[in-house]
């Protein structure tokens, strides 16, 4: 495996060891693993990020958990790494310190259900896709719905401030976070935010820790805020010739001030993998748009429109799914995309890049030019409604890295150049962290560090994670 990440200086193997007796001893046998087999799985995410096996392995079941685990990790000055389902792409869940992984998989309970409040309570542990389909059963809608639905957690998911296909229309998961009760390095335990819609009572701290990555603090529970569920959902596919015409259609569609909930695009080197995973898509074309509208009543007008902006910027075909079951088939398709991409190359780093939607073409054009200057394989496809693109490099021998890495650092600038994010859903993690300052400010670090001293004096949560440790680091190459 090749990766990019900063080598960081692991804990003390004594001190780890006392911290782990000392869980042991609180917490009992049963939720402390220690040999090394079973910590293995805990050691990785799904992004290239080395391995790293944790000291330590503490099993979540209760809040009380969380918090004496951080009360003893504090006190024995271990790291601690907070753990959903470990779905992240750039390692915020890898160990990469050392010390306790901090595992709150097993809590999964819902706390509360409320109709009349628009709101569900529940446990970080609950995987995302269940909780979907839980509110829909009643009628209402959780939005949110990253490509890892099936498996990742809602904590995970909370703490990257996680997006997905329908951000476009219903925004991330920022916005739908009402509070939540937390755990602070050292075991105190907070809560903050509300149950109500409007509320300006001091600072915003739900809305600092959201996208902070497990650095700041653990979620113990979370209070989500719901919406009714739209009636009535449609999918269409289209297909061009080339991705040009297809972010044309993106613009077309926008500019006529349709809203689709989602707007997926993917260009050729993506369609490849699709048509090797078993995908039947028409072979002259070279870049598709997965679009979906919903609403309330008849959708056939939104449909006609979003069609006719496909075929004025040039599509090949166009089709709408005819029931559920077609539409199934088309997102299991998207969905799995990924999955499909890895199979293409011996490793994979999916950069998750963010421009205004207008310069999506401009940043395609980019990556072609990228691609065939530097001799890397580079493949996109994304949410093109909100400008987010899941920009893929694929390389078999460890001699092309230098290239590699200078393909991602050159994508990186022209995402900035025009005026785009490093990030859009991944977060920072351990793999952007080298690439942080190409974004901000020397000043806004600093502030962020003082917040992040503020929570967590000792630098014990989550260490290595979005912010390049003062001092020296090394880089590991492979």
């Amino acid at each position: 495996m090749i990766s990019l990440q900063p080598d960081l200086p692991r804990v003390a193997t004594a001190r780890a060891e006392r911290a782990v007796l000392a869980l042991d001893r609180a917490l009992g046998g049963s939720k402390v693993l220690s040999q090394r087999e079973a910590m293995a799985r805990y050691s990785r995410d799904e992004s290239e990020t080395l391995p790293a096996i944790p000291d330590g392995v503490v099993l979540a079941a209760t809040a009380d958990d969380i918090a004496a685990c951080l009360r003893i990790c504090e006190e024995h000055e271990v790291p601690v790494t907070p753990r959903g389902a470990g779905s992240g792409r750039t390692g915020g869940s890898v160990p990469v310190a050392g010390g306790i992984v901090l595992a709150c998989e097993g809590m999964k309970a819902v706390k509360e259900l409320s109709r009349e409040d628009l709101l569900i309570v529940v446990e970080p542990g609950m995987i995302t896709g269940e909780l979907q389909a839980l509110v829909e059963r009643e009628g209402l809608f959780y939005p949110p719905d990253p490509n890892s639905l099936g498996y990742c957690a809602i904590g995970g998911n909370v703490a990257e401030n996680a997006g997905g296909p329908r951000a476009f229309k219903y925004g991330v998961t920022r916005e739908y976070v009402l509070g939540c009760e937390a755990a602070l390095m050292g075991g105190t335990r907070i809560r903050a935010g509300k149950r109500t819609v409007k509320g300006v009572t001091g600072y915003d701290v739900v809305a600092t820790m959201v996208g902070s990555e497990g650095t700041l603090a653990v979620f113990t529970e979370l209070t989500l805020r719901l919406i009714p569920q739209p009636p009535e959902v449609a999918t269409l596919l289209a297909l061009f010739p080339d991705v040009a015409r297809a972010g044309a259609a993106v613009a077309g569609i926008v500019a006529a001030g349709l809203v689709p909930r989602c707007l997926e695009l993917v260009d050729d080197g993506a369609l490849l993998a699709l048509r090797n995973n078993g995908a039947a898509i028409d072979a002259r074309a070279h870049a598709l748009l997965l679009i979906e509208v919903d609403g309330t009543g008849d959708l056939d007008p939104q449909l006609e429109r979003v069609g006719e902006a496909c075929t004025t910027a040039g599509a090949i075909d166009v089709v709408v799914a005819q029931d559920s079951a077609q539409r199934a088939r088309l997102w299991a398709a998207r969905r799995e995309l990924s999955p499909a991409i890895r199979k293409l190359a011996r490793a994979k780093l999916s950069e998750d890049i963010v421009v205004p939607r207008s310069k999506v073409p401009a940043l395609l054009a980019a990556c072609d030019r990228i691609r065939d200057e530097e001799r890397v394989r580079m493949l996109a496809y994304g949410h093109a409604g909100d400008g987010n693109l899941h920009v893929n490099f694929l390389w078999d021998d460890d001699d092309d890295l230098p290239r590699v890495e200078r393909a991602i650092e050159r994508t990186f600038h022209e995402t900035l150049a025009l005026r785009g994010t490093l990030s859009g859903e991944h977060g920072i993690g351990v793999l952007k962290a080298p690439y942080l300052p190409l974004e901000q400010s020397p000043e806004l670090i600093a502030l962020q560090k003082r917040i992040k001293h503020a929570f967590d004096p000792k630098g014990l949560l989550n260490p290595g994670k979005i912010f390049l440790p003062d001092g020296p680091v090394s880089h590991r190459a492979c």
